[in-house]
């Protein structure tokens, strides 16, 4: 008995790498949109609404929707550049960083020479440990408004470069000596 030839197999849907992917992806917008990250939702979702799955393509729209509008209502006018900011720190403290620093970023190429932007980029940047950019706009910051340093000292934000050496002495530069008149002069 002689065996009928059969066309080569396709790969399982669940080998596929591209359908593997646009799961994941899936997945990962529908993480973001419940932890109301709108903006990497909507990125993610428009991946899957381009991928090899008409099913998932289908609900990936319904929930781009959901991010649009959403995205559209946070995306109102702010009365003034303070309330934008209170709007920004709310995100940060609600654990959305990508959408706290989308805002601050918005804010400090408006307003350059608004201390309290520069501060809020500080404290998002030792929230997400990045040490040096975290110095370094708290140093500007600072240099805005020196009332910022006092306050930094006691901000929980900061606590992991409490024990910086390089943060201390940006935050007492009077304990290292070389602040002006420290120093007794001599003749």
């Amino acid at each position: 008995m002689k065996m009928p030839n059969h066309p080569p197999q396709k790969p399982a849907l669940a080998q596929d790498p591209r359908l593997q992917q646009t799961v994941q992806s899936y997945e990962a917008g529908l993480k973001s949109l419940h932890e109301r990250k709108f903006e990497k939702a909507k990125a993610l979702f428009e991946k899957v609404v381009g991928g090899p799955s008409k099913e998932l393509a289908d609900r990936a729209a319904m929930h781009l929707n959901i991010c649009n509008q959403n995205l559209n209502r946070v995306s109102t006018t702010f009365k003034s550049p303070e309330e934008h900011y209170d709007y920004a720190i709310s995100l940060s403290n609600s654990g959305d960083y990508e959408g706290a620093r989308n805002h601050l970023d918005r804010l400090q190429k408006q307003h350059p020479n608004a201390d309290y932007v520069w501060y809020g980029l500080a404290a998002l940047d030792a929230l997400q440990g990045h040490a040096m950019e975290a110095m370094k706009n708290l140093e500007q910051a600072i240099r805005l408004n020196p009332a910022n340093r006092i306050q930094a000292r006691n901000d929980t934000d900061f606590q992991g470069l409490f024990d910086d050496p390089r943060f201390t002495e940006l935050l007492y530069p009077e304990s290292t000596g070389d602040s002006v008149g420290l120093r007794p002069r001599r003749t």
